[in-house]
């Protein structure tokens, strides 16, 4: 303490903590506010979902095998510690465009039905009571939206609606309608011509007269774009190779046909590309069967007009063996040159391709059994099969494609070195059965004429029956091989169900929740933060340096008097504690001068006055109350008196200090009226007679109210601080700004004001809460009288009574900070 002075300094140095309590109470009185916020969210949440399109998520899962052979493995040396299962190129097959369109032809998608309903968009799919039948042979063109009215059990009408301002349905498109077929009557399975369309409708279902749905015609290029975009396809787990396929439809039917249909046309797409090589050996096989033929029935021919003519009836008996040694001969040579021939083509195949090797026909399909040879043509066979289907989703320039060209690369190289030492070995083989041959011809031409003649003949029968019913074999070999060929791949789990993902109801109303509690609380802090005026005594306890004496709460009465005259409310008996509190500080004072000032006017110092003076009076305190605001006079009015005499007389010598103490008509307490409105106030009260004034008044009373201007506006009130013993700073509820707290706390912090207190007047409190606000800077306690509640019950008996109607104002005190 600094010359009986609370030091404050301290406390202002001090780092004040955050009050949770503070808050929590604060923006918890504007419950109703934030139930509305909740309430009003969740109906715009329920209408978001009632005129929402609801989309649903439809899984399927395919199972990938490996394909690679340990030959790719072994000539790949970047992949030879890894596996063969490269996913990538599955995926991108499985979102092309070309696979869309083989699964979008299994399915009805290129007309769609949609329910007559103004609320949201409902297809109907196969539920549809109707199916359209388009004509795709004819130039048709992308519809808008066709409005289907069913007139009688066969005949319905055909128009277009315009679209409303509340029509939500996203089908009915803008687009362009065939106007010829509008307007008119059909039968069901007549066929409906137009110049930009041609279809069918059938009825599938029963349906009432007056019935109506809509129906698009889409574009097939349109639909396949559409559905290629759609599809997501990802590996369930790293370490596996099943990818699962899924997506978004707003009709989970629809979209569960559509991956199935997806997932069988990518196995019979591998399925088809693994059958290239038996549809292509039994194409080779039926063109040589085909020349072999004609060629073996020539011959027999021949041989049997031979016989004829030289009446030959057991040809084997007649001519010994010598013709079974050649024929065994040239079977053998036969073999090699079909073998040589083979190897042959596959060089020049090789040669001439690149890149593509899927036509290429391994040994094993023409009966060769070099399994070495079999492995690498094979593994060509699949790696060109990748780069195929790589190729439907990426240009020749992809890395992915660089890579796989580089595989096959050096599988042609060693099929190449293969197939060079194959026919250099078989060349050698060949000759040697040559000369083998010779060597045998040799011996038969000593046969008679008619024998070499017909051994000729014979030779070449027994050729070409050999072969054709060695070609006879491979082609019912090659049958059986693509007969029971079967996918790599399979479907593991078909698409059955589907996940709702939008819209995420209980999400949505979870944010509901959330946004409609803190959207309002946001309000609330930026209206705060932004505010400037003071809402309560914390907010003033953070912006005053002065100590707060008391709390003054907000009067509903009509008079001003209402100490006097209501002396058992809540507000005069605040008053009674700011009593209490000044007899406390000024104990040591014979008379007690107390001055009332405040900011700026209308912060209510003249009703503090006027009941402080009255509360002191109530207290058997000869009280007088001085009324030092020169320049807005009203202070005789308030207590009932028609005063046409006072102080500005007294100052200006026309009047003497007994004409101007008034007595009023309450007991002990006695007015000095302002008087006439003077021209020169703030001179005035510097003259020497307003001195004497204060000692006369001093000597005659115990107690001396004194209602100045404000602090804030003029300059007289700074020199009538030297008259008090006690300064009361005015500081209003919801009125005062804080910026007019700014040169008060200069002046006290500069010591040009001593012994001021701070009265907080005007407070408003919402609910039934009573605010204790605990001890103050200065002396004496802080009290906040709200309304009527649990705790004072009927103590106040003079409390104004509600009246049953004024609920509103009920419900609007607990907004009150």
């Amino acid at each position: 303490m600094i010359d009986g002075k609370v030091d404050i300094s301290k406390f202002e140095d001090e780092v004040k903590p955050i009050d949770i309590k503070y808050y929590l109470i604060k923006y918890s009185r504007y419950w109703p506010l934030y139930l509305t916020g909740i309430f009003m969210s969740l109906v715009a949440v329920f209408l978001f979902h009632r005129y929402s399109v609801e989309e649903y998520e439809v899984r399927g899962s395919i199972l990938i095998k490996q394909k690679n052979t340990p030959e790719v493995r072994i000539l790949d040396r970047s992949n030879i510690f890894s596996g063969g299962n490269n996913l990538e190129n599955d995926i991108l097959l499985l979102t092309s465009k070309n696979l869309a369109e083989e699964a979008l032809k299994k399915l009805h998608f290129d007309v769609s039905y949609f329910a007559f309903t103004n609320i949201k968009e409902v297809e109907l799919y196969d539920k549809s009571p109707i199916k359209v039948e388009v004509d795709r042979d004819f130039p048709q063109f992308e519809t808008g939206t066709i409005h289907f009215t069913l007139v009688s059990e066969d005949e319905f009408r055909l128009s277009r609606e315009e679209k409303g301002f509340f029509d939500f349905m996203q089908a009915k498109a803008d687009g362009p309608v065939d106007a010829e077929i509008l307007d008119k009557t059909y039968s069901f399975g007549q066929e409906i011509v137009g110049s930009r369309s041609k279809f069918t409708i059938h009825k599938t279902k029963n349906m009432k007269e007056g019935d109506k749905l809509y129906f698009v015609i889409h574009n097939p290029t349109n639909i396949i774009d559409q559905y290629s975009r759609a599809i997501t396809v990802r590996p369930i787990n790293s370490y596996g190779t099943v990818l699962q396929v899924s997506m978004v439809t707003r009709v989970v039917e629809k979209g569960r046909d559509y991956v199935n249909a997806l997932m069988e046309s990518y196995i019979d797409y591998d399925l088809k590309e693994k059958n290239r090589i038996s549809e292509n050996t039994l194409d080779f096989i039926d063109e040589q069967m085909q020349v072999l033929e004609d060629s073996l029935k020539q011959v027999e021919r021949i041989m049997l007009n031979f016989k004829v003519e030289n009446k030959l009836l057991d040809v084997n008996s007649e001519f010994g063996g010598v013709l079974g040694n050649i024929q065994t001969l040239e079977d053998l040579i036969q073999n090699i040159e079909f073998e040589l021939s083979y190897y042959k083509s596959l060089q020049n195949y090789l040669q001439t391709k690149s890149g593509d090797y899927t036509d290429i026909i391994a040994p094993s399909v023409v009966g060769l059994n070099d399994s070495f040879l079999n492995g690498l043509i094979k593994s060509l066979v699949d790696i060109s099969l990748d780069r195929r289907k790589l190729l439907v989703l990426v240009n020749d320039n992809h890395p992915k494609v660089k890579e796989v060209d580089e595989q096959i690369s050096k599988l042609r190289e060693n099929v190449f070195e293969n197939i060079d030492n194959l026919v250099i070995n078989t060349e050698r083989r060949k000759a040697e059965a040559m000369k083998k041959l010779d060597k045998y011809d040799q011996e038969f031409s000593k046969l008679p004429q008619t024998e070499s003649d017909y051994t000729n003949i014979f030779r070449q029968y027994r050729l070409r029956e050999n072969l054709y019913n060695y070609l006879l074999e491979k082609r019912a070999e090659a049958g059986i091989a693509k007969a029971s060929n079967i996918s790599d791949n399979s479907v593991l789990d078909y698409a059955r169900m589907g996940s709702l993902i939008f819209p995420q109801k209980p999400k949505n109303y979870g944010m509901a929740v959330g946004l409609g509690f803190f959207i309002p609380l946001l309000f609330l802090l930026g209206y705060h933060y932004f505010n400037n005026k003071i809402m309560d005594q914390i907010q003033l306890k953070n912006a005053l340096r002065i100590p707060l004496l008391g709390t003054i709460g907000l009067s509903t009465k009509e008079t001003n008097m209402l100490v006097a005259e209501h002396p058992k409310t809540m507000v005069a008996e605040s008053f009674r504690s700011l009593r209490s509190a000044l007899f406390y500080i000024a104990s040591d004072k014979k008379c007690k001068k107390i001055l009332v000032t405040s900011s700026v006017s209308g912060e209510g110092k003249t009703f503090v006055s006027l009941n402080l003076a009255a509360a002191m009076a109530l207290s058997g305190k000869k009280t007088c109350l001085v009324g030092l605001d020169l320049r807005k006079p009203r202070m005789s009015d308030y207590v009932g008196l028609e005063a046409k005499t006072g102080l500005s007389n007294y100052l200006v010598n026309k009047a003497e200090k007994e004409d101007i103490v008034m007595a009023t008509k309450y007991e002990n307490l006695f007015l000095v009226p302002s008087g006439p409105i003077p021209p020169n106030p703030a001179e005035l009260l510097l003259k020497d007679r307003m001195a004497e004034l204060i000692q006369h008044l001093e000597s005659e009373f115990e107690v001396i109210v004194m209602d100045t201007p404000p602090i804030g506006l003029v300059s007289e009130t700074m020199d009538l601080l030297r008259f008090s013993d006690i300064n009361l700073y005015i500081v209003r509820q919801n009125y005062t700004h804080k910026r007019y707290l700014l040169m008060i706390n200069d002046l006290y912090a500069n010591d040009q004001i001593s012994s001021i207190y701070a009265v907080f007047n005007g407070m408003k409190a919402g609910g039934n809460i009573y605010d204790f606000g605990g001890y103050n800077y200065g002396y004496g306690y802080n009290y906040s009288y709200l309304r009527k509640n649990k705790y004072t019950g009927n103590y106040y008996e003079m409390e104004e009574k509600k009246a049953p109607n004024q609920w509103l104002e009920k419900l609007l005190s607990r907004f009150r900070v």
